[in-house]
């Protein structure tokens, strides 16, 4: 189990750093989190410590993002909020993606949790007082 907490935008490096070294087999991370959590802010923390400098956007309308690191492997970066159904993962060809061994990061996974595969990270971030961020992730 991981947990850590972040005060500021500034902490999330080092947690994301954390985060990718607790589990370093793991290529596919689901970021559950209420609207305005910080889930697209965590992950352009997560990329970053990836190796990517690109500008990373959340998904939002066209589903899936991609990144390159510095040592050109992409990061798939997926924001499922908008789906209407799990038919548009399946056309979007999710499992490509997903069992492709690069990096995917996965907003709003509850709306396609039934395709998710084994062995995903679980990442976690809750909101607390004075914006505090308590960041846990698990394998499920």
């Amino acid at each position: 189990m991981f947990s850590e907490k972040a005060n500021n935008i500034e902490s999330l490096i080092p947690v994301a750093k954390k985060l990718v070294q607790h589990f370093p087999e793991n290529r596919v991370f689901a970021f559950y989190g209420k609207m305005g959590a910080g889930k697209t802010t965590f992950i352009q923390a997560v990329c970053k410590i990836l190796g990517s400098e690109d500008n990373v956007t959340s998904p939002t309308f066209a589903l899936i993002n991609e990144y390159t690191t510095d040592k050109l492997n992409s990061i798939f970066h997926f924001d499922f909020y908008r789906i209407k159904d799990i038919e548009e993962a399946f056309d979007l060809g999710y499992e490509d993606y997903l069992y492709s061994g690069s990096y995917c990061l996965i907003e709003w996974p509850e709306m396609i949790e039934t395709i998710l595969p084994e062995n995903i990270v679980k990442v976690r971030i809750e909101v607390s007082g004075n914006g505090l961020r308590n960041i846990s992730a698990k394998i499920v």
